[in-house]
């Protein structure tokens, strides 16, 4: 295969779990489902509105102005993608290829990054986050600006695996860093933190917020993701982008959530109930070391058990989780879910398998 780049064959794509019987808390998905009225609507909606024959609208005009309203911005500040994977992509290629640079990454976080600039052939500079509290190694990160050609620094807040915002300090260098850098926010949790850098944008060109549909708003089927940035960088995101790249029936589905974000959004408080009270129970696990989140998650480590391992046990038992950056996490479920994945837990715990 001589027609292939040497270094895609050893790149590893993203692992995503197959759908299976069991609970599913491996995906920082929504548990439930949306509701049926808002179904049938979209299903009349698709009857009426769309035509199978013709394409979708390429500039998402209406999901745009939604969009626009519900962020709190101006639709020439809405880009729209087929997840925020796409988006990611959008920006690198905007920004890095050519050899004009490549991307800080704290790790362990949101793992597409990297691969997204590796499989576009963009240097990837990995720093690792403080072990204890997961905060950026700002010495380091300065480091990495000063030493290497870094063109954009991507961060997560709050971040996943580990579910911890950025700090203080940390916005205090991430508002410091020079306008020809790119910062990536990606606020995929937002509705699930409340915070967003959204009302310092217009001070910063150079920063780009992400944000997705995929999880307060339970559309992780349909793959909505949107970028909201500076007119000229949200230009130059719609002129790379592929044509039509999000379907008639996922528009309307964002468009939809967006007129009943009110009721859609509602349950989120019930998240946050149910993570805080797994918190405290796995807190309780002898030999667990959970870590605080402002996510849809949390993220923890069992003294004495490789975490490979334990996912594997826990699966067996009926509970998916992911294994990431020396741990596991947890999505937070439905209140029958969690008991179940407590219960599952404590059973291989105490087998000592």
């Amino acid at each position: 295969m001589r027609y292939l780049r040497p270094d895609l064959l050893q790149l590893q794509p993203y692992a995503a779990v197959p759908p299976l019987t069991a609970d599913k808390l491996d995906a920082n998905e929504f548990p439930w489902d949306w509701p049926v009225g808002f179904k049938q609507k979209l299903s009349l909606l698709w009857e009426e509105e769309i035509l199978s024959n013709r394409y979708p609208d390429a500039q998402h005009r209406r999901l745009k102005q939604a969009i626009a309203a519900y962020a709190g911005a101006a639709p020439e500040q809405i880009s729209v993608g087929n997840g925020s994977d796409e988006l990611i992509r959008s920006l690198l290629i905007a920004t890095c290829l050519g050899d004009r640079g490549g991307i800080l990454v704290p790790e362990p976080t949101f793992s597409m990054y990297a691969i997204l600039a590796e499989s576009l052939g963009i240097p990837v500079v990995r720093v690792p986050r403080h072990p204890e509290t997961f905060a950026l190694d700002l010495k380091q990160c300065q480091e990495a600006m000063t030493e290497q050609r870094v063109r954009v620094v991507c961060l997560v807040d709050p971040n996943s695996p580990t579910g911890n915002g950025l700090t203080a300090a940390e916005w205090e260098w991430v508002e410091g860093l020079p306008e020809e850098v790119l910062v990536i926010l990606d606020e995929a949790y937002f509705e699930f933190s409340q915070h967003t850098a959204l009302p310092k944008l217009a001070e910063h060109p150079n920063w780009v917020i992400l944000r997705t549909f995929s999880k307060a708003f339970r559309l992780a089927a349909h793959r909505v993701g949107y970028a909201i940035g500076h007119p000229q960088l949200i230009q130059v995101l719609e002129a790379i982008r592929l044509p039509y790249n999000l379907s008639a029936i996922s528009q309307w589905a964002a468009q939809l959530a967006l007129e009943h974000a009110d009721e859609l959004l509602a349950d989120v408080a019930l998240i946050r109930q149910e993570r805080e009270a797994l918190y405290h129970a796995l807190q309780e696990l002898p030999g667990v070391r959970v870590w605080p989140s402002q996510a849809n998650f949390l993220y923890f480590r069992v003294a004495g058990w490789d975490p490979q391992e334990l996912q594997r046990a826990w699966q067996e038992l009926g509970t998916c989780v992911r294994c990431s950056g020396g741990g596991l996490r947890l999505t937070v479920g439905s209140s029958e879910e969690n008991q179940r994945a407590l219960e599952r837990l404590r059973q291989i715990l105490q087998s000592g398998r």
